[in-house]
């Protein structure tokens, strides 16, 4: 059952707590055995205490609580529940204990709610849509928030980035008077965990990550955490709600599966941090989106964020800059940004998905990163003898791209050495043609790194 990674220490000291006191486990009844335990009603009073709300009931099953979420609604007999074909039954089966009627709509390419064939099965009788990520692929949200407009609908989204971050709220409400040049941060609480545990515990990344699995900070498939995807999909979001733009696919996407002991050893003998950072800049007239492991220094705010913390940077005209942290990962973080989508939903006020009419959205124009000008760390791993560093700086000359700094470090055996580079800016395309160039070279031992560097 999801959740029995998270047993640890407290809870089993909870249970022997329980069992040495009454030993009913059942959440009703047995009062005359249970000496006055009632750890459920217990969690249930402090937990709508702490909510400011009423009442609460804790269930244990996902089932259970779908069919409270949908009595809440007032949804019952007589009233129709949309949901997707590519679900779980217990989907279906607390729709139909609802008293409602489930109906069953198709998936397209991205396995999520197909846009058209929801449209087709709205009616006056629909009360409730259950979207399901069953693999936690990106639907296609943009018809889907013309539908939301079009039928009057609330469509909420908080839970979908950086979960306990409000930041979705913030650039809907809080910052809406702003004029919003750029947006970046830690979006990930995945791939912060690995990169800040091999910094602080002198780890491999395959260790770190068994080590997060464990704890429940990773997936069984952390696939889409790792190569960056996760990141891009909450970039996005964020992209179109702080320059009310349509949702756009061009984005440059690099993980962190590459990153090493070695690159976390440089970094921080060059006062750098290296994190999984995703950035959403106006220049111009031009928006560029980007996600990659990033060289960020060691004094900086985001350099300082570690754990499966996120962090959410946004700059703007006139507030400046601003900055909103919290966990992004784990089940306290998701219960509160859930909660805050579903109090929105229950105070009744429509609102426009993203602010703005659909009609006011904008197609801006986005750009790949090519022509873009960045500072960059490379690590070449070469045969040691005369000649080859040589080669190295004439095809950074050949390309253009100066060099600010240069190391290079004998490995144990002597036959092969390390040689660190940091460049001066150079356009994004020279710094990639280099890396090319050199990986080809015979002299090349391991597949040569480039991460790029902030130093803002």
């Amino acid at each position: 059952m999801p959740g029995f990674e998270l047993i640890g220490k407290e809870e089993k000291r909870e249970l022997d707590n329980l069992m040495d006191k009454s030993g009913i486990l059942f959440r009703h009844g047995f009062d005359n055995l249970r000496n006055g335990v009632y750890k459920t009603r217990e969690f249930e009073k402090n937990f709508s205490n702490q909510m400011n709300v009423q009442d609460a009931l804790a269930v244990t099953s996902g089932t259970a609580a779908l069919l409270v979420a949908l009595k809440a609604f007032g949804i019952g007999q007589g009233d129709e529940v949309i949901t997707q074909s590519f679900t779980f039954v217990a989907t279906v089966e607390a729709i139909v204990e609802s008293g409602a009627k489930p109906i069953i709509c198709d998936i397209d390419s991205t396995l999520n709610l197909d846009p058209e064939a929801l449209e087709a099965k709205i009616s006056n009788k629909t009360k409730a849509i259950i979207v399901v990520h069953m693999l936690g692929t990106p639907c296609n949200l943009n018809p889907i928030i013309k539908i939301a407009e079009k039928n009057k609908v609330n469509l909420e989204f908080e839970a979908s980035v950086c979960g306990g971050v409000p930041i979705i709220r913030s650039l809907k409400e809080g910052l809406i008077a702003n004029k919003i040049k750029k947006v970046f941060g830690i979006f990930n609480g995945t791939s912060n965990y690995i990169l800040s545990s091999m910094d602080k515990e002198n780890k491999s990344f395959n260790e770190v990550l068994k080590n997060a699995q464990r704890l429940g900070y990773a997936e069984s498939n952390p696939t889409s955490d790792l190569n960056g995807d996760d990141v891009a999909s909450k970039l996005k979001i964020l992209s179109s709600l702080c320059f009310n733009s349509f949702l756009n696919k061009n984005i440059h996407v690099e993980g962190i599966k590459d990153i090493d002991k070695d690159d976390i050893k440089y970094a921080k003998k060059l006062g750098y941090k290296i994190k999984l950072l995703g950035y959403a800049e106006l220049i111009g007239k031009n928006i560029f989106q980007r996600v990659h492991p990033t060289l960020i220094r060691n004094s900086s705010y985001v350099g300082s964020i570690d754990g499966v913390l996120n962090a959410v940077i946004i700059d703007g005209n006139p507030v400046g800059q601003s900055i909103i942290q919290g966990e992004g990962a784990g089940p306290a973080a998701t219960t509160s940004a859930l909660i805050s989508d579903i109090s929105s939903i229950l105070r009744g006020n429509i609102k426009f998905p993203f602010s703005i009419s659909n009609k006011e959205r904008k197609n801006l124009n986005f750009k790949d990163i090519s022509e873009r000008f960045f500072s960059a760390y490379f690590r070449f791993n070469v045969t040691d003898k005369p000649g080859v560093l040589s080669n190295i700086t004439q095809i950074f000359s050949r390309n253009k791209v100066s060099i600010k700094r240069l190391v290079q470090d004998p490995n144990k055996n002597k036959s092969s050495s390390s040689i660190i580079i940091i460049t001066h800016p150079s356009k994004d395309k020279s710094l990639n043609k280099i890396i090319q160039t050199i990986n080809k070279r015979s002299y090349v031992k391991k597949r040569s790194k480039l991460i790029r560097i902030d130093d803002e």
